[in-house]
């Protein structure tokens, strides 16, 4: 075995992670936004969602099958989707809030119960491309092996002979990482290492608190 493959593979230089999980997890919130209520978007209420899918056609085009370009340009690129995304799914958990609690959401609870649901599940997948865009200095910055140091250590890191050599993180573990925190409310086998990382955690659990016990007492309230 030769040194290079005593280095566990996210310490080391490597091929770059594959596109495609991540690819899908902006398609899956770009569809979720469209099929929200209006009241759910900034108007105009197609705005967002193009300029979302504008952006990612542009990274499809100047990546398309491996992230291992390191370019400024590209990386603020992939920043400026995941800002998009963010903000979209603030503003929407932001009308989801409001409208629960001053009651002009709709008195259908499965209606009320599904369009909360949608606006969860968007919160749990843009955290996780915010874990998976940030953590080490994003994808690209991982494959070249730029910073040793994680801001989110993973059981595997911890315990290189519970994985194959060639395991590093990649967008799945991150939506992992985000699911998990979004129910539990703190970090279950992923630990937080550095300060933004345990902010960003914390924001996600509150968010995740607030809208959970809104949606559901409010359902409550119109079953009874």
């Amino acid at each position: 075995m030769g040194d290079g493959d005593e280095v566990p593979a996210w310490r080391r230089r490597t091929a770059g992670e594959s596109r495609l999980a991540a690819t899908a997890a902006v398609i899956a919130i770009i569809a979720l936004q469209v099929v929200l209520p209006d009241r759910f978007l900034p108007e105009p209420e197609w705005l967002l969602p193009g300029l979302e899918g504008l952006l990612l056609v542009v990274v499809l085009v100047a990546n398309p099958v491996r992230i291992d370009r390191e370019e400024k340009w590209f990386r603020w690129l992939g920043l400026l989707l995941v800002g998009l995304l963010s903000v979209a799914t603030a503003y929407s958990a932001d009308r989801l809030v409001a409208g629960l609690i001053d009651g002009t959401l709709s008195d259908d609870p499965a209606r009320l119960l599904g369009s909360g649901g949608a606006v969860w599940l968007t919160n749990v997948v843009v955290f996780g491309l915010g874990y998976w865009e940030f953590d080490r200095g994003g994808p690209a910055a991982r494959a070249y092996a730029r910073k040793p140091l994680p801001d989110f250590m993973f059981v595997q890191m911890q315990n290189p002979d519970l994985a194959s050599a060639d395991w590093e993180p990649q967008f799945m573990d991150y939506l992992y990482l985000s699911f998990t925190n979004a129910t539990a409310f703190s970090p279950t086998d992923v630990m937080p290492m550095s300060r933004w990382a345990k902010a960003m955690m914390m924001v996600q659990s509150a968010i995740s608190l607030i809208l959970a016990a809104l949606v559901i007492a409010r359902a409550i309230n119109v079953l009874h």
